[in-house]
Formats: C-alpha cells, structure tokens, sequence
C-alpha cells in the first residue's frame, strides 16, 4: 500500500537520524495511514479509501460525497 493520503495528499516526509555520537543516516517519517470503506450513496456502492487520520476526522465533518468529489477533483479515481 502506497503511503500517500488520497483526500489530503500527505506523503511521507524524508530526514535524518541523529545518534548521540552525531552521525546521521536516513529514516522517512510516515503518515498515519488507513485504509476505510464507505457507503457512496449517490452511486449506490462502497468505495474503499486509504485516508490519513487526520482526513478520516475531515470526511467526518464534510461527508463522504463531498470528500469524493474532492478526490475525483485532485485527478485520482475512486
């Protein structure tokens, strides 16, 4: 599973760790990704989604037909 938010768009952010003797190597920091269903009323299925957590709170507050639409307007089919 790709670890990017389809109503947000979150990608993993890219950085150093740094050890105490101060060396520093490479690590990702990942978004909290999930992956839901929904019912789609308007098409009468389920469509699944893979949403970070804070996307999920927002679906919460504007619906799923307008996260949909939101979706399908960043060019990603759903």
């Amino acid at each position: 599973m790709s670890a990017h938010c389809m109503l947000t768009g979150v990608r993993p952010g890219f950085g150093n760790r740094i050890s105490h003797s101060h060396r520093r190597t490479s690590r990702r920091f990942d978004p909290n990704i999930q992956r839901k269903r929904y019912w789609l009323p308007g098409e009468g299925r389920h469509v699944r989604l893979t949403l970070s957590a804070r996307a999920v709170k927002t679906l919460d507050v504007i619906g799923v037909e307008a996260a949909v639409a939101r979706i399908r307007a960043r060019g990603v089919k759903v």
